[in-house]
């Protein structure tokens, strides 16, 4: 039996060098553009190159994560990266979640493999029979499936077609692909691989103060002996680009310890816990024991706790494990005004003290936690300059521009009549306001599949879907078509498998599938979608320019209560329906639809003022999205403009 392959992160060349001395079988990682970590170090396309290289002579992969969403400008520019990749990094395959990232490398000659990265959010077995059309060879599954449903998703999984599972690493609060929460609340979007982390901040509701969305982080440990044996199960993948080089080496040691020789599993767990990460759940790995990694009385801060501070006029702490110079302390965490970054300049035994800088006399209070965050031990210290040395003495490429033979933005369409702009007000339930003139949508999970459809009615999928509610959803579509239904919105690409022919159909992508340019768009057009509601996150400068060059009619969520996040958990000190405010006074609440958890901020998206201009560039949809806001919850009257001006950072 063949065992899938240990896959370790990468943010920066030590840690490419750590996970090559653990022993890895292959590592991915980005460049400083177009990568889903941008707050990693990442790599130069010249130092990147160099370390591939090295890798191939070692036979270990190299995966590039380009997992960015594309906007409409940014065309050119992928295509002129992706040829220097393609001409001197030669990747073994690519992590992407934007489908125009599929014909851009084909244009630049990649001729490797694809891999759906886990914000492409394919969360459910039937979406897996549309990956071979589409070119893709590995699926990076959601790090909320149960084993039952890994299984489940594996025996459903076409021949060529790998999957890839997460077994250690950071745990975000949301469904990857599903959270808007750093874009709604910082302007910086996750899905551009800028999320600023809100759901580890500190909110309050009903008077308790707490980190109530900040997850332990993962890990697999023991269990990796049952996974390993799943068939179809091809890479075990560790989370952490913006880790150190000392936790990639030993999750990297722990995981082939843990699937080689489990029997060395008291080994392989030490490895862990000297790792420097958070502390550790299984989540929901064991359906029989599940774990909420939102129960925890940790401050979930990541590193190895070292102790707390005392005695702020002369601050110390006395150290939990012992110090070695030139290890990384993290004081407090970021939101703290005292926050700092120290290094330990000598050696502190087990229960020594360490007297914290000067400068933070009288400004630290007593009890913040110290975490070790990074640590250069003599014997990893030996194997990366050894490593370096190998890496040094092969030749050195030059990385030259690389000009692609053929452009990519598409011409503007040309003699094509724009159609008559057409509202939709999306509703749970059967609720309709009574002004409204325009067309109805429903959430066709509301009330658990029992709302009977109607001819004249846009039917809407939810934009999360595990397998053990794909039977019910597919039975109910297959209902509605019988019964004359002919427009559904889809808000994973993947659903588009519950269709069994599309004849008289009008089937649109909609907002969750995150579209961000015409190329996605066109493609989407081959595959037989009729129409595309783009990403509300788009910046004005790309709302402008996509109608025009795209081969469908294209919509816009224009108002409405659009989520900061879906989940598929919630803590148990919250609850549903009541407002939590943020610590700049943002208020938000906690709605349960079908199985999942919707976080919506107070204030409503509104671009209705520009809504003239964009019927003038070309969008013929337009929706309103409704939510039945929760007694006491009280709306806000601000700009919803979100990333209107702000360019999707």
């Amino acid at each position: 039996m063949k065992f899938p392959e240990i896959l370790a992160p990468a943010g920066d060349k030590n840690s490419f060098l750590a996970a090559l001395a653990a022993g890895a079988d292959a590592v991915y990682c980005g460049l400083k553009i177009f990568s889903a970590r941008m707050e990693a170090e990442n790599f130069s396309m010249e130092d990147l190159a160099g370390l591939a290289k090295l890798a191939k002579k070692r036979k270990v992969k190299v995966y590039v994560a380009f997992n960015s969403l594309i906007k409409e400008t940014e065309l050119e520019k992928v295509l002129r990266i992706l040829s220097k990749l393609v001409e001197y990094v030669d990747p073994d395959a690519l992590i992407i979640q934007d489908l125009s990232m599929i014909p851009l490398a084909r244009k630049a000659g990649f001729k490797k493999e694809f891999h759906l990265s886990t914000l492409g959010n394919l969360t459910f077995p039937a979406g897996l029979q549309t990956m071979p059309p589409l070119g893709f060879k590995r699926i990076v599954l959601p790090r909320e499936f149960t084993i039952d449903e890994i299984k489940e998703m594996a025996l459903n999984t076409p021949a060529d077609i790998g999957l890839e599972i997460f077994i250690h690493g950071a745990l975000c609060y949301s469904v990857s692909g599903r959270c808007y929460w750093s874009s709604w609340f910082g302007g910086k979007s996750a899905l551009r691989g800028r999320c600023v982390q809100p759901c580890r901040r500190i909110y309050e509701q009903k008077g308790i103060s707490k980190r109530h969305f900040s997850c332990m982080d993962f890990s697999a440990d023991v269990l990796a002996k049952i996974l390993k044996q799943i068939p179809k199960i091809t890479a075990l993948k560790i989370e952490g680009r913006k880790k150190s080089p000392h936790y990639v080496y030993y999750t990297v040691k722990a995981y082939r310890l843990l699937r080689d020789a489990p029997e060395k599993k008291k080994e392989a767990l030490a490895y862990l816990d000297y790792a420097l990460g958070r502390e550790f759940t299984h989540y929901q790995l064991l359906p029989q024991r599940m774990m909420n990694p939102l129960d925890h009385e940790s401050e979930t801060g990541s590193g190895l706790f070292a102790g707390r501070v005392q005695n702020p006029p002369a601050p110390f702490f006395t150290a939990r494990e012992a110090l070695l110079p030139s290890d990384l302390l993290r004081i407090g965490s970021e939101e703290d005004s005292f926050h700092d970054i120290q290094r330990v300049t000598r050696a502190v035994p087990k229960k020594g003290s360490f007297y914290l800088s000067k400068s933070s006399r009288f400004k630290i209070k007593v009890g913040t936690p110290v975490y070790i965050i990074d640590r250069r031990g003599p014997e990893l210290e030996s194997e990366i300059r050894l490593l370096e040395d190998e890496l040094n003495a092969l030749e050195r490429i030059s990385v030259r521009p690389v000009d692609p033979e053929e452009k990519t933005a598409p011409a503007r369409r040309a003699g094509k009549k724009a159609a008559l702009p057409r509202g939709i007000m999306l509703m749970r339930g059967r609720q309709k306001s009574s002004h409204w003139t325009g067309d109805t949508g429903i959430w066709i999970s509301s009330q658990d599949y029992s709302i009977p459809p109607s001819a004249g009615t846009w039917l809407w999928l939810d934009p999360v879907l595990f397998p053990g509610e794909e039977k019910k959803c597919a039975d109910y579509i297959a209902g509605a078509v019988k019964k004359g239904v002919k427009h559904f919105v889809l808000n994973s690409i993947w659903q588009i498998s519950f269709f069994k022919s599309l004849k008289h159909l009008n089937i649109w992508a909609g907002p969750f599938c995150n579209i961000a340019n015409s190329m996605t768009v066109n493609l989407l057009k081959q595959h037989g979608f009729s129409g595309a509601v783009v990403s509300p996150e788009l910046d004005q400068e790309t709302l402008m320019a996509l109608p025009g060059r795209s081969e469908l009619p294209l919509g816009l969520v224009i108002y409405g209560n659009w989520p900061l996040g879906i989940s598929r958990i919630m803590s148990k000190d919250l609850d549903i329906d009541k407002a939590f405010i943020s610590p700049k006074g943002e208020t938000a609440w906690i709605s349960k639809h079908s199985h999942n958890y919707y976080i919506f901020p107070n204030w409503p998206l509104d671009l209705t003022a520009k809504k003239e201009i964009l019927t003038k560039a070309g969008f013929s949809l337009f929706v309103h999205m409704h939510e039945p806001i929760p007694k006491g919850v009280h709306m806000k009257d601000r700009p919803g403009l979100w990333n209107w001006s702000l360019k999707l950072l």
